[in-house]
């Protein structure tokens, strides 16, 4: 159909959160700015990535509920999160960075509701 606007500006994930205010936390200490909470949802972003934060949680979808986060420097990224302790703080799991064979170099980032987190780069 001739004349349509088709385009799309973004799509945003709806993150569960098994304890809202420490998940807000959580993310604000990771780098992640809060912009709005509209009571349930609290919407956060960094640079041009972004993603809704929702109060709710349920266990099967947390446990398998992941995110991938493309960075351009990713060993920066782990030195920042490793400098903040937040595996300690939060009571998170965080495993280092290592070169996948698909062409990414990443590391792991668990939530603490259990949302694991893939912040890699391209080093092809």
């Amino acid at each position: 159909m001739a004349g349509l606007n088709l385009n799309t500006i973004e799509a945003k994930a709806f993150i569960p959160a098994r304890d809202f205010a420490l998940s807000i936390k959580f993310y604000q200490a990771i780098g992640f700015t809060m912009a709005h909470q509209f009571g349930d949802v609290a919407y956060f972003h960094h640079g041009d990535s972004s993603f809704l934060l929702q109060r709710f949680y349920n266990e099967e979808l947390a446990n398998n509920f992941q995110m991938h986060l493309l960075v351009e420097n990713v060993d920066d990224w782990w030195q920042h999160l490793a400098d903040a302790q937040i595996a300690e703080e939060f009571g998170v799991k965080l495993i280092p960075p290592q070169n996948q064979p698909w062409g990414m170099r990443d590391f792991i980032l668990f939530d603490p509701t259990g949302v694991m987190w893939r912040i890699g780069q391209n080093i092809r």
